[in-house]
């Protein structure tokens, strides 16, 4: 028996090489050939969608000791606006407008930063839901002067403290 040459144990390493390429290319031409529409069709049908669509942006707002009725849970729909959110329309234009590419709306407020030691009151919100396509669950307060300021940011989102002599 001969000895084995390089050339001659390269072949069937050559060879696994071009089928497994030849099989990628023909799985991927099949994929190629279904219109993209049968995909999405296949997922909308395996997932229920909200009211305005699936892509519609919802929000669940809870205020607790603001005071002056704002108090509750609130449900907010935009794209169209709508839900029991005491101003829909002035709360999606300004998340929409303040909405920035890599920046998370509802982000804390940085750890370490120096903070106003001015208290704004008793009232909390918490918001869950999914705004831009990215799950919301956020928490707020008016304990210091970063906190009121985030808060202050969110407005008409979270009732307004200032209106009315509350904050």
């Amino acid at each position: 028996m001969l000895p084995a040459t390089p050339r001659a144990t390269a072949r069937p390493a050559l060879r696994r090489l071009l089928v497994g390429a030849a099989a990628s290319v023909a799985a991927v031409g099949s994929l190629a050939a279904v219109p993209s529409t049968a995909y999405a069709r296949a997922d909308a049908a395996a997932l229920p969608s909200p009211p305005g669509g699936p892509d519609r942006d919802h929000l669940t707002v809870t205020v607790r000791n603001a005071g002056g009725g704002t108090d509750g849970t609130y449900e907010l729909y935009c794209d169209p606006d709508g839900g029991s959110h005491p101003d829909p329309r002035g709360a999606c234009a300004m998340l929409q407008r303040d909405t920035r590419w890599g920046r998370d709306l509802f982000a804390p407020a940085p750890e370490g930063g120096f903070c106003t030691m001015q208290y704004g009151g008793p009232a909390t919100a918490h918001v869950t839901g999914t705004w831009a396509g990215r799950p919301v669950d956020a928490t707020y307060d008016r304990r210091d002067g970063c906190g009121i300021a985030r808060w202050d940011r969110l407005v008409p989102l979270l009732p307004d403290m200032k209106a009315g002599g509350k904050g």
